[in-house]
C-alpha cells in the first residue's frame, strides 16, 4: 500500500513539475514575442512649422504630399466661406467689412522646407484665369518633373489641375461641369457620376505618382467610384478599375451596414490609391472600411479590413509607406477615429497606432492626409475643425509595449 501511494505523489509530482515548466515556458514565449514585435516610434514636433506671415491660418487641410527636397506641400480651404467659424470672421469673405486684425486665410497651396518655413503659397480662383480653380480642392502631388497636381470634390469638379512649382499654370484635365444633369436647374444644378468617362473625372481625392511608368493613379472619387492611371503627359487615361478590379458602376450603395454583406463597389469616397515599390496598390475605400489591394493593372489581390464597424466617414482616409526599400511598415490616417496606424505591410497586421482625439500636438481632429519624408518623418493634416499639419520625428523602431494602446507622442523631457 505505501508503495503505490508513494508512486502516486511521485506521479502528481511530476504531472506539477511539467505544468510548471509548462508554464515559464509559455512566459518566456510571451516575452519573446513581445520583444520580437517591434513597430517604427513618433514624437510629435510641437514646433514644427514654423509661424506663417500675415495673420496667415490654416482652414480644412486636404491636402499633402512631400516633395523630392523633402519639401512639405499642402493644400487647404481657408477662404471658402462655408468652412469658416466664428473665430474667424475675418476671413476675406467676398463683399464682407474687415472685422478685426486676426485673421487672414493663407492661400490655398502652401510649401515649406524641412525646417518648417514657408517657402512658397499661391492658388485660388482668378479672374481671367486659364484655368477653373476647384470649387473646393482636394489634395496636391509634386511630380517627379517638378509638376504640382491638384484635384477638387465640389460640385462641378470634374476636372484635374497642373501647374509649375511657382504656380504658373500648364494644363487643365476634363471640363469643370461635364458630369451635370441638363435637366437639373442652375440654380440647384445636379451632377451625375460617370464612372466608365475617359475624358472627365468625378470629385478626384488625390493623386499618386509612379515616375518611372510616367502614370498617375487618381481616386477618382467623391462622385465617381474607381481608380483611373492617366498619363502624366496628356492628362489621358490609359485604364481604370473598380472594387475587387471589376470595371466601374455608379450603382449607389446607400448607408454603410458592417453586418450586410461586404459591398462589391467602392462607395465614395474612394479616397487614395497608392502604389508601392512592389507594384502593389493601395485603395481607400473609405466608408466601406477597407483598403483593397491591386497589381498595377487592377487585378485584385486581396483586401484587409480596418476598424470596420466604424460608421459616417469611414475609417481609411489616407496611407502612406515607411522609407525602406522593401516598405515594411503601412501607415494609415483614420480621421474617424483619430490614430494613425502602424500595420507591417506584408501580413497586413496592426502593429501599433499612436495620437488620439484632440486639440494639442500629437492628438487629432479629422486626420485626413499622412506623407514621409526621405528620413522617415511623419506628416498629417486635419480637415474640419482641426485646420493643422503636424510632424512626427522618426525616433527608429522599438519594442511594442502596449498594442493596441494610442499615446499621444510626446517628446522626451529631459531631467524629469
Amino acid at each position: 500500500m505505501s508503495r503505490v501511494l508513494k508512486s502516486h505523489k511521485m506521479v502528481v509530482a511530476a504531472l506539477a513539475a511539467l505544468v510548471l515548466a509548462l508554464g515559464v515556458g509559455q512566459a518566456v514565449l510571451d516575452r519573446t514575442s513581445a520583444q520580437a514585435k517591434q513597430a517604427p516610434r513618433f514624437e510629435v514636433d510641437p514646433f514644427w512649422p514654423r509661424p506663417m506671415p500675415n495673420n496667415w491660418v490654416l482652414g480644412q487641410t486636404i491636402g499633402l504630399t512631400v516633395d523630392d527636397r523633402d519639401h512639405v506641400w499642402i493644400v487647404h480651404r481657408g477662404n471658402d466661406p462655408g468652412n469658416l467659424d466664428r473665430t474667424e470672421l475675418a476671413f476675406p469673405v467676398p463683399n464682407s467689412p474687415r472685422v478685426s486684425e486676426c485673421c487672414q486665410a493663407a492661400p490655398p497651396v502652401l510649401e515649406f522646407d524641412a525646417e518648417g518655413n514657408l517657402v512658397g503659397s499661391w492658388g485660388g480662383p482668378k479672374a481671367g484665369a486659364p484655368y477653373q480653380w476647384p470649387e473646393s480642392n482636394h489634395g496636391v502631388v509634386v511630380d517627379h518633373k517638378g509638376f504640382v497636381w491638384i484635384g477638387g470634390n465640389g460640385g462641378p469638379d470634374s476636372h484635374i489641375l497642373k501647374f509649375r512649382r511657382d504656380g504658373t499654370f500648364v494644363a487643365q484635365y476634363g471640363t469643370p461641369g461635364a458630369l451635370k444633369d441638363p435637366a437639373s436647374p442652375a440654380a440647384k444644378p445636379v451632377f451625375n457620376a460617370n464612372s466608365t468617362d475617359m475624358k472627365n473625372f468625378g470629385r478626384v481625392a488625390k493623386i499618386f505618382i509612379d515616375p518611372k511608368a510616367n502614370e498617375g493613379y487618381v481616386a477618382d472619387g467623391y462622385l465617381n467610384h474607381r481608380v483611373a492611371v492617366i498619363d502624366l503627359d496628356n492628362g489621358n487615361i490609359k485604364r481604370m478599375w473598380g472594387a475587387y478590379g471589376k470595371p466601374p458602376t455608379d450603382q449607389v450603395l446607400g448607408r454603410y451596414n458592417p453586418t450586410d454583406p461586404v459591398a462589391q463597389q467602392f462607395r465614395n469616397p474612394v479616397h487614395c490609391a497608392e502604389r508601392a515599390n512592389d507594384g502593389m496598390v493601395y485603395v481607400c475605400d473609405r466608408v466601406n472600411d477597407r483598403l483593397q489591394i491591386f497589381k498595377s493593372d487592377g487585378s485584385f489581390v486581396k483586401e484587409v479590413f480596418h476598424e470596420k464597424n466604424t460608421l459616417a466617414d469611414g475609417s481609411v482616409w489616407d496611407v502612406a509607406f515607411s522609407k525602406d526599400p522593401e516598405q515594411k511598415y503601412l501607415y494609415v490616417a483614420d480621421g474617424a477615429n483619430e490614430h494613425v496606424y502602424i500595420y507591417d505591410r506584408q501580413s497586413m497586421t496592426e502593429l501599433s497606432r499612436f495620437g488620439y482625439g484632440g486639440r494639442q500636438p500629437g492628438m487629432f481632429l479629422g486626420v485626413h492626409s499622412i506623407a514621409v519624408d526621405s528620413k522617415g518623418n511623419i506628416y498629417t493634416t486635419e480637415t474640419y475643425t482641426g485646420k493643422r499639419l503636424q510632424k512626427f520625428v522618426n525616433k527608429g523602431v522599438g519594442p511594442v509595449t502596449a498594442p493596441g494602446a494610442a499615446p499621444t507622442p510626446w517628446p522626451t523631457r529631459s531631467g524629469r
